[in-house]
């Protein structure tokens, strides 16, 4: 089996996003396959430190390959395209031979171009990790009110023959993410547990954190006349909830984010680069965590699409709690041990009491819960027979 995996790696390099996209290549790899980590965004390489993006591909060339390795796969081919068409890695002819005799080309997140070059694979399959952003671009052009760049981005998706989301609640009756002429299966982050060796359990002074980006969209979704916002729109609505409980909450927080405000409340606001630098950094800071509580996009929320978070998948690998805001994903996995769903403030403070009162079980429900919903063999198995 030949499978070609997409992703952001290079392109912004940082911890979560690495174990994010390369959870795909070291599962495929344990299941047999041989992969080819294909990247090109179209996009110029973010420089994290700088705040920035720029021509200079040297850095994130480097992480890649440290992130490669980070996964035992060094010896993984892999190619990264620049805007200006300089190729890095693997040459022209070895990459489009590797896709023309693929059987899986594996578009994550909609982020690789579907250049002549990379045609041929048995199953071109998109997969949409934003539902309600791809959903914006669809619905514009079903309506003929498309931006040029949403066109681009539409058109891509329909050069795809399977379709793949993160909305797990997709079809039930209180989703309203639109399925656009599409016909969507539902999948989501798989996790290769051994990356993710247990710890005992924090001691009872540690925080509650998470990791997130106050407000990153340039342009808000906007689906049939109403827009929605991100996660800053979220988490107003629980901005009081460390006056609630009795243990320390802590967020990793990029962006321009009103930090005296959230200082004020209660909340210890950290630095979410100085956290997710490198796959270790970021992996460290689960580890240290009491566990997490989280809040989702607005869009998520609103559309009540069942995503769950990719950060939240690997709190729980990590053996850690997870209290995390509903978007519909309490239909589809198992709640109140290890994984606790909310909707209101209430729910939220209870369900970080409820994890104190016996805490140690729910470290090791929450693995259970990873090893039984997001293992990556299961998961990417699971995807191969849906993309036939």
């Amino acid at each position: 089996m030949r499978v070609v995996v997409t992703g952001l790696v290079a392109t912004y390099p940082l911890g979560g996003v690495a174990w994010d996209y390369l959870a795909y290549v070291d599962g495929f790899r344990r299941l047999g396959a041989d992969v080819l980590y294909l990247e090109d965004t179209g996009a110029w390489f973010y420089h994290p430190r700088a705040e920035t993006f720029s021509g200079d591909a040297a850095p994130n060339l480097a992480y890649l390959r440290a992130a490669l390795a980070r996964v035992d796969a060094s010896d993984v081919a892999w190619a990264v395209r620049a805007p200006d068409g300089a190729l890095h890695g693997s040459e022209l002819a070895a990459v489009s031979r590797f896709c023309r005799g693929a059987d899986l080309f594996l578009n994550v997140s909609g982020a690789c171009w579907l250049r002549d070059e990379y045609r041929g694979a048995r199953r071109t399959v998109y997969l949409d990790s934003d539902p309600g952003f791809t959903q914006t671009k669809l619905r514009a052009a079903e309506q003929g009110v498309a931006t040029e760049d949403q066109q681009f981005s539409v058109d891509l998706i329909h050069q795809h023959d399977r379709f793949f989301t993160f909305a797990e609640h997709f079809g039930a009756a209180d989703c309203r993410v639109p399925a656009c002429g599409l016909e969507w299966k539902t999948t989501r982050q798989p996790v290769v547990l051994e990356r993710w060796p247990l710890r005992a359990p924090v001691d009872a002074g540690r925080a509650y954190t998470t990791v997130m980006s106050w407000k990153v969209e340039s342009a808000p979704p906007l689906i049939d006349g109403v827009t929605y916002g991100g996660k800053d729109v979220e988490l107003r609505r629980f901005i009081d909830l460390p006056r609630r409980v009795a243990v320390s909450l802590e967020i990793a927080l990029g962006g321009a984010a009103p930090h005296d405000e959230l200082n004020s409340r209660g909340w210890r606001i950290v630095d979410a680069y100085r956290q997710s630098a490198t796959m270790d950094v970021y992996q460290d800071y689960l580890n240290a965590s009491r566990g997490e509580w989280s809040i989702a996009k607005q869009v998520y929320v609103a559309l009540r699409s069942g995503w769950f978070s990719t950060r939240t998948a690997f709190y729980l690998a990590a053996g850690k709690p997870a209290v995390v805001q509903d978007t519909g994903w309490s239909a589809h996995y198992p709640t109140g041990d290890g994984l606790f769903a909310f909707t209101t403030l209430d729910e939220a403070a209870a369900g970080l009491a409820a994890v104190e009162r016996d805490y140690a079980h729910h470290c090791a429900a929450a693995r259970a819960v990873a090893a039984r919903e997001l293992d990556a063999g299961r998961v990417l198995s699971r995807l191969l027979a849906e993309a036939e």
